[in-house]
């Protein structure tokens, strides 16, 4: 029966959960699962009482059951946790299951009947590194609950042990820090991770009289409702320049794209691992990013006017399109070339192009340092303005795509204050010294939603339009 067991269900763990365990996930834990299925790393935060440990228990016996002798390891920051929680909750379903009479469940360890010493899973205590080390396995889970409370010489002892092709993490829990390595797996890291949030208010499982009490207690925007219900880290640190929450609820929501201009922003590369980024957006709808490794700003001029070409073919209401290019440096041949591109091509539509250097004087520069500052600004103040209209009841009006390179790069970039009261944007050079991108893809939208300003050329529109 194992066999067949494996054969049906080895990427299939809702499947799984509902005929061999009886467990009608929910839709986020079908996500979830099949993210498991398919991807080595998983991360989830949420509100409390979604059914996050019944998860937990299922993504268990599913890998149990449908990997050859393989190792699961359980952990959690209290002994209490562990074992009242988690290794109780794979009790229950076990017991129920199809597959008990395969598997022998004990306070510490579940092991296959008859293969003990390699086919099993374990609890241990996120008390101390060495408990994560000594696992070597090709099939190898690691199940983290409350993955928030979990120091980081625990987390990287896992991350390490995990070097197997088929070797796999799945960490769930409140997110109640803004710094470690779950933190991290919904920042700079999510590239990386298969990210989940979910908030109490949209989970049946949920009680809503203990949801309503909390906010009741203290506030629906403290950091207490924000991590508890809407599974929500708390505010961001005192020097991260975009909150997660502004930049995720915009990527939750499909709108039209309502209006006649297309807006193009393009940052240009500078370095050979940096990329050369193109932002199309109608209205509040910002589309696929176009990125490009290692182009001449020939290539880069040709990918923006095919841009234009693909999107005028597509959305026929477009008349007019505005390109904004971020032109310091390498970027200067592109508004070149483009320039000569429409001095010299009949176009059916106007084509306006903004050189928008990022290092310039700020138009408000009593405020802030330079422009790219102030065009970051000009978004992030884009996005509060959408939380504000999604947390209210109304329609959202801006769409970001759900790109994990531009959420990461959107919400890692820190600022400063100047000796003269101006905000300033972290340098890109300081970015990378603590291990992180170029913000390539967010220069480029932010560019899309730039003001209006400065611009350089434009060409007539055909006859006859």
């Amino acid at each position: 029966m194992l066999v067949d067991l494996i054969d049906v269900y080895w990427d299939d763990p809702v499947a799984f959960a509902e005929d061999i365990l009886k467990f009608h996930p929910d839709k986020w834990q079908q996500e979830v699962l099949t993210d498991l299925a398919n991807h080595p790393f998983v991360s989830v935060r949420s509100g409390q009482g979604v059914g996050k440990t019944g998860l937990e228990a299922v993504a268990v016996i599913w890998y149990l059951c449908c990997r050859p002798n393989p190792k699961v390891v359980c952990t959690a920051p209290t002994r209490q946790q562990l074992n009242d929680v988690l290794w109780a909750e794979i009790a229950k379903w076990l017991e129920s299951s199809v597959v008990k009479n395969f598997l022998k469940w004990t306070k510490t360890k579940v092991y296959m009947i008859g293969n003990e010493e390699r086919w099993f899973a374990t609890a241990r205590t996120a008390t101390k590194p060495e408990n994560m080390q000594g696992f070597h396995e090709e099939y190898m889970l690691f199940v983290v609950d409350e993955a928030s409370g979990v120091d980081d010489n625990i987390m990287e002892a896992i991350l390490g042990t995990l070097s197997g092709e088929e070797n796999k993490l799945l960490m769930c829990g409140n997110p109640t820090r803004t710094s470690g390595v779950f933190y991290e797996s919904h920042h700079k890291d999510r590239v990386i991770y298969k990210t989940h949030k979910v908030s109490s208010w949209d989970s049946p499982r949920a009680s809503k009289e203990n949801i309503e009490r909390l906010i009741r207690k203290y506030g629906k925007d403290s950091d207490v409702v924000r991590v508890r219900v809407y599974g929500e880290f708390p505010k961001a640190e005192p020097d991260a320049f975009m909150p997660l929450e502004l930049v995720e609820i915009a990527t939750e929501r499909e709108i039209e794209p309502i209006g006649r201009t297309l807006y193009i922003g393009v940052d240009v590369a500078r370095f050979g691992d940096d990329e050369t980024v193109i932002a199309p957006r109608i209205g509040g709808k910002v589309f696929e990013l176009r990125g490009f490794n290692r182009q001449s700003t020939t290539e880069t001029t040709g990918r923006v006017i095919e841009t234009c070409r693909m999107y005028i073919e597509q959305y026929r209401q477009i008349n007019d399109i505005i390109i904004r290019v971020d032109d310091d440096g390498v970027g200067g041949g592109v508004t070149d070339g483009l320039k000569e591109f429409f001095d010299y091509n009949p176009f059916p539509v106007q084509v306006q192009i903004v050189p928008m250097g990022n290092g310039r004087k700020a138009e408000d520069d009593e405020h802030y340092e330079n422009r790219g500052t102030e065009m970051w600004a000009a978004i992030r103040d884009f996005l509060t303005d959408n939380l504000s209209a999604y947390m209210q009841g109304n329609p959202p009006e801006i769409q970001l795509p759900n790109d994990e390179k531009l959420i990461s790069q959107l919400t890692t970039r820190k600022y400063r204050m100047t000796s003269k009261g101006r905000i300033a944007l972290e340098r890109k050079e300081d970015m990378k010294k603590r291990g992180l991108d170029s913000p390539d893809r967010a220069d480029a939208v932010a560019l899309a939603f730039a003001p209006e300003k400065e611009m350089y050329w434009s060409n007539e529109r055909p006859t006859g339009w």
